[in-house]
């Protein structure tokens, strides 16, 4: 009999299990991704050359046709997978809106966890799950870190938040004296933040500046940053930098954003204030009639919190990337846009 891990009635299968053999459903965050990548993503230990051959003799198929490795996966089709002597599923690889829902908490934590110590654990955080609760939010990281409470009772505490929608690196204290030290270095900005953005349009300039005032407002949607004049009652001022890594037709463009201060929704307000709001913004992006939304990709955020460069409570600095989401590669890889450019300036 054969095992199968979804077992929803009338609904397609996303694991089916048969003499060895596996057929996976690509899910809808995949759609469009090369086939040679949605491989790397799920058997990261199968090499290039390998899987050629084992495309070649057509013991990997698609929807049981053959295909080539440059061929382009749809949400919904079934990849045939033959057994393979190699791992699955890498801790902090892609996670799914599926995975959210039917993770149990370690397992979720696990695959999250880019970086641990004795002083701090780092994950990367998925789209769609918020930090901390609230109303109406039932499940969140704060939440989880219950699953990781150490033997003396020390559950793991937040230093800093990013956006529910937004992806990406998000520094974890383990004990109470480590996370002293790393919430003093975000409230003194000895902190490096780190994110990419997909934007609508293209900046005049290269690199620029932003600066201003936020306050927060009431909207029939819920509360909604906008831009407030200088001295406004409950006014915070907000400073930003960003650089043009790319662009897509001078259609879109690939940013490189830092905050340097830490206000609610910082960066997608000052994208939105430059005209070039983010793609995907649920709260700040506005449908434009004469700009037709790029096809292929997902109405989802489109900012990832890349990189973190921040004192690490034993000495010396920690530095830590995250992989972009599943959305976002999604993205890249429809627009032929390459990871690597946005890394070149590292150090």
């Amino acid at each position: 009999m054969p095992h199968i891990n979804d077992a929803a009635p009338n609904k397609r299968k996303t694991r089916i299990v048969m003499a060895g053999i596996e057929h996976i459903k690509v899910e809808a965050e995949e759609s469009g991704m090369r086939l040679d990548r949605w491989f790397k993503i799920h058997y990261p230990g199968l090499g290039f050359g390998p899987l050629q051959k084992l495309m070649r003799s057509g013991q990997v198929r698609v929807d049981g046709g053959r295909v080539k490795t440059d061929a382009r996966v749809e949400a919904g089709q079934m990849v045939r997978v033959p057994p393979l002597d190699v791992d699955s599923k890498v801790k902090g690889g892609p996670i799914s809106s599926t995975d959210l829902k039917n993770s149990d908490d370690v397992d979720l934590l696990k695959r999250m966890l880019l970086h641990e110590d004795e002083k701090v654990f780092v994950f990367n955080k998925p789209a769609g799950i918020a930090v901390q609760g609230g109303s109406g939010i039932n499940r969140h990281i704060d939440g989880l870190l219950e699953a990781w409470t150490s033997s003396k009772g020390e559950k793991p505490r937040l230093v800093h938040r990013i956006d529910r929608d937004t992806s990406g690196v998000l520094v974890v204290a383990r004990t109470r004296g480590a996370a002293q030290k790393l919430t003093a270095a975000f409230r003194e900005r000895d902190t490096k933040k780190t994110y990419w953005s997909l934007v609508k349009g293209v900046p005049r300039k290269h690199q620029d500046k932003l600066s201003t005032w936020l306050v927060k407002e009431q909207t029939p949607d819920g509360d909604r940053m906008r831009i407030a004049k200088h001295g406004e009652e409950g006014a915070d001022h907000a400073i930003s930098y960003y650089r043009v890594i790319d662009t897509a037709a001078q259609n879109l463009a690939w940013l490189e954003m830092e905050p340097y201060t830490g206000r609610t929704h910082q960066l997608r307000v000052h994208a939105l204030h430059m005209g070039h709001p983010i793609i995907g913004d649920p709260k700040y992006y506005v449908e434009d009639t004469n700009w037709d939304f790029p096809g292929g990709v997902q109405k989802r955020l489109h900012l990832h919190a890349r990189k973190i460069d921040i004192p690490h409570p034993s000495g010396g600095r920690l530095r830590v990337t995250a992989p972009l989401p599943p959305h976002m590669v999604q993205t890249w890889n429809l627009l032929g846009l390459d990871v690597a450019d946005g890394d070149r300036d590292d150090e």
